[in-house]
Formats: structure tokens, sequence, C-alpha cells
């Protein structure tokens, strides 16, 4: 969508009481942030009310993205952003320490599912709910976790020693499972976290596990049943 130019009357009022003079993209989506939830998604989300959110005239918006769409796959690069620097700060943490990499993983995980910036719901919410731009850019930023979890799972393998069976395969499953449990997550209290953040790590050990103990001529004759 290509926006027509503003006519003279517009353009005075984007400066009218109330509204800032300038305006940056990082405005623009604290803005639409504020405004999603868990149960208000990025798609829902209309021009004006952005725009009225971040104190500006609807035709300010075009400064910075071209439609909605352009906005929302912006918030979703920003959210696996921040959720990838933030498990990555994590396993970090616990290098060399005695602390378990999945628990710390899934705890970072489950706090910034909890945190008030709310990125974390933007990437669970338009992977079900959004079009198909933003679908692809869930996947995108999935793939990207897929990636960095599959060279933590080689690096840990060789640490203990261990065989890895397909870890491109067991990265994913692991990702989409914490994931799935994160969308469950978001309509549920926060007393359930510590119930949740249990069953997610032993689910995700139970991956791990197998990766580690499954052969090559074993997964063949299983894929057969």
């Amino acid at each position: 969508m290509v926006p027509t130019p503003a006519s003279p009357a517009a353009a005075a009022d984007e400066h009218g009481p109330g509204r800032k003079p300038s305006i940056s993209r990082e405005d623009i989506l604290a803005a639409a942030l504020k405004l999603v939830g868990p149960h208000r998604s990025v798609s829902s989300l209309s021009l004006r009310e952005v725009a009225r959110e971040a104190g500006i005239a609807p035709n300010s918006f075009y400064r910075q993205f071209r439609d909605m769409d352009e906005l929302a796959v912006a918030l979703i690069d920003l959210a696996g952003r921040s959720l990838r620097q933030i498990i990555g700060e994590a396993r970090q943490r616990v290098a060399g320490g005695n602390r378990s990499v999945i628990r710390s993983s899934v705890e970072a995980f489950m706090e910034q599912l909890r945190a008030d910036d709310k990125l974390l719901h933007v990437l669970l919410r338009e992977g079900t709910v959004g079009s198909d731009a933003f679908k692809q850019a869930v996947d995108r930023e999935l793939e990207f976790f897929e990636e960095e979890l599959r060279l933590d799972l080689i690096r840990l393998a060789r640490l203990d020693h261990a065989t890895l069976h397909e870890p491109a395969l067991a990265a994913k499953a692991i990702t989409r499972l914490v994931f799935a449990v994160g969308g469950t997550a978001m309509d549920l209290p926060r007393e359930k976290d510590t119930e949740l953040v249990n069953q997610l790590s032993t689910m995700v050990r139970m991956i791990v596990t197998g990766a580690r103990s499954l052969r090559p001529d074993e997964s063949t004759r299983l894929g057969r049943r």
C-alpha cells in the first residue's frame, strides 16, 4: 500500500496538540507492543490504533513503515533477536558451572514470556493467527533458534564424549516443543510457571537423551513402523 501525500491541513495536524514533532521506528514499535498481549495479536491492530498510542497522526506512520505488515514483521524480528540474546546470556552464565544449561534456558524463556515488553507474545501469537508474511517471519526466527541450538547440542555432546544422532532434527523438536508450551503458558497464571519449567526441562532432556542414544539403523527401522 502506497500512502497518498498528506494535504496541508493534515500535515499541520501532525504537529497539533499532544502529537510528537518527530518519531522513530523504535517509538512506533514500542507503541504497538503496548497494545498487544496474551489475547491481542499484532495482526488485530489497526494503523490508527498504533498511531494514537504513539501520539502521531496516521500519515506520520508511513515515514517509518510502508504498512502494518512491515511493522508486524519488524516486531517479529525484534522479538526473535531479543529472545536469542536472553537465552544466549543464560547459557553463558552457566557455562563451566554446575547448573543445567537446559533448565537455565527454559527458565530464561519463561522469564521473557512474563516480561513487560511482551516481545515473546509476538512470536507465539503471530505464528498461529497472523498472515502468511507473519508466519514466514516467525518460521525464519524459529530456524535461527534451531541453528543456534543445533550447534549447542553438538558442543555439549562433544564435552560429554557422546554421539548425537540428527542434531538438526533434535534442535527442531526442542524448539517447536518449547514454543508450543509457551503458547499454552501465556493463558495460564504465573503460579503454574514452576511446574511448566519442570515439565518442559524434563521433556527437553528426554529429546536430548533420545538423540544421544538412538543409532542410525534404529531410526530407519522406527521410520518404517
